[in-house]
């Protein structure tokens, strides 16, 4: 039986993606021809690997089963085949995609961009916003590197915790609220807040911990960023809740004030994330080292 490594790589592809038309896509090559290549592997192993659900694809239970070898095994070919080369820096051309948090872009950026250029000048970074759903980026080999508040789940899907911070409260000079002489949990409740949530959304774990002290606050907007946020508060009496670490530099560029949060809650953590296939990478190695130092500095 001769072993044709392409029937691995297609059949990884069709496993990722559970379409032909995404395994495709995924791999550059026609939906024919991937058609043609799930029939070879049909042929191949005996099993239908998938199978039409109305409108979708399911994997058989053989598929299943073999998915996380198959990916495995493809990796190790990889890494038998791929030549072994030392990192050149003043040579190495590159384009890096990275999808931060919008205030980890404005903290840790220029500082990620300015030892890049000094170090590798034929390397660009190409920094992206945050979608408001979740996307699949980093699996597919789109992302280079991801870094903001969620710890992805996907085990091939690697990530370290490189910084926490605990929430503070941002409001204008002469806020309602700088003026009490304590500010206790039903004060803050009281007052008019925004969240910040790139899905528009008005509630978030804050409001479990003023629920478990039977308090509930008036959200009254949402905005997408930390810093449309700030530009709310900066003329408003509203109230926004957001990481210390990254409130600093907004609230003194707008003149706010910080107050300390008159509640128990977790600290925010930054995690940065990316596909294991990069484990091994010498040059994504060199840019994570980079990338984490730029974060962990700006945090503290």
């Amino acid at each position: 039986m001769q072993l044709d490594l392409n029937l691995l790589t297609a059949l990884d592809a069709l496993l990722e993606e559970g379409s032909v038309a995404g395994a495709a896509e995924r791999l550059h090559v026609t939906a024919p021809a991937m058609s043609r290549s799930l029939g070879r592997i049909r042929r191949t192993t005996g099993d239908q690997i998938l199978v039409r659900t109305g409108r979708t694809m399911t994997p058989t239970p053989y598929a299943l089963s073999v998915r996380e070898q198959v990916h495995d095994l493809l990796g190790q070919a990889r890494g038998v085949l791929a030549p072994n080369r030392e990192l050149d820096l003043a040579t190495l051309e590159r384009t890096f995609t990275l999808r931060w948090h919008d205030a980890l872009v404005a903290l840790s950026g220029p500082r990620l961009l300015a030892v890049v250029r000094e170090q590798a000048p034929g390397v660009r970074l190409r920094f992206i916003a945050e979608s408001s759903i979740d996307t699949p980026e980093l699996r597919r080999g789109q992302l280079d590197l991801a870094a903001d508040a969620d710890c992805p789940s996907a085990p091939e899907i690697r990530a370290d915790r490189i910084a926490e911070t605990q929430h503070v409260i941002a409001v204008r000079h002469g806020h309602p609220l700088t003026e009490v002489e304590t500010l206790t949990p039903e004060r803050y409740a009281a007052a008019e807040h925004i969240t910040v949530s790139r899905r528009g959304r008005l509630s978030n774990l804050l409001d479990d911990a003023l629920a478990r002290l039977a308090l509930a606050r008036h959200v009254v907007a949402s905005a997408p960023t930390e810093q449309a946020a700030l530009e709310f508060v900066r003329d408003s009496d509203l109230v926004v809740t957001i990481p210390q670490s990254t409130a600093r530099t907004g609230a003194a560029d707008l003149g706010l004030v910080l107050l300390a949060l008159p509640l128990q809650l977790p600290p925010a953590a930054v995690y940065m994330s990316w596909h294991q296939r990069y484990d091994t990478d010498p040059a994504h190695i060199w840019l994570r080292e980079h990338a984490r130092t730029a974060l962990t500095s700006a945090m503290r």
